[in-house]
Order: structure tokens, then sequence, then C-alpha cells
């Protein structure tokens, strides 16, 4: 029993390990993006639209949106004073730049 299930570990590392990463996202894209689409009102992570909704982390965890998946869907479908960037920006785009907003965010918009 334990060198079937020694099997089927090694065999499921084999096979993970020659999948590529499609999930990997390209923050020197993202940053691109950022600038071209969205610095206007955001830059440095600041909300020139709203103030209180900003990109720091406090503020994103204080609206449930520190997440990879809350920041595209937000960039997606926009909210509020958001545009949609649905249409605008393709799918990659959009997950570059989501990715690119919570990297800054943990470095407190630093870099």
């Amino acid at each position: 029993m334990k060198k079937l299930i020694s099997a089927l570990l090694i065999m499921v590392v084999a096979v993970l390990s020659f999948v590529p990463n499609a999930f990997a996202a390209d923050l020197a894209n993202g940053a691109k993006v950022f600038s071209a689409n969205c610095a206007s009102c955001h830059a440095g992570g600041k909300n020139l639209v709203n103030a209180t909704k900003s990109l720091k982390k406090a503020d994103l965890e204080k609206y449930g949106m520190y997440s990879l998946e809350a920041i595209t869907a937000q960039v997606t479908k926009g909210k509020a004073a958001m545009p949609s960037f649905l249409g605008r920006l393709k799918p990659d785009q959009i997950d570059d730049v989501a990715a690119y907003v919570l990297a800054q965010t943990d470095q407190d918009w630093k870099k």
C-alpha cells in the first residue's frame, strides 16, 4: 500500500512539474498596463476620485478587495466611478495589472 501511494505521489509531482504555469502574471507588463490605464486615477496607490478607497493595503482589506480575485473582478467589471476594462484590456492584461496592484500594495507602493 505504501508503495502504491508513493508511486502515485511521484506521478502527480512529475505531471505537475511539466505543466506550464498559466497563472504566472507578468508584473512588468502589469506595470505598463497600470501606467497606461490606471495611473491617472490611482498614481502611487491613491484614488483621486474617492480618497477613502485607495489601493493601500488597509483600504483594500477594509473593503474586501485584498485578493487577486477581487482586484481582477474590479478591473474587469468596474464599480461606481471606476469603469469596466472588459473589452479595453485583454484577459491576460487584466491578470497582469491585478497582480501588479497586489504586489505594489504589499510593498506599500514604494517601488
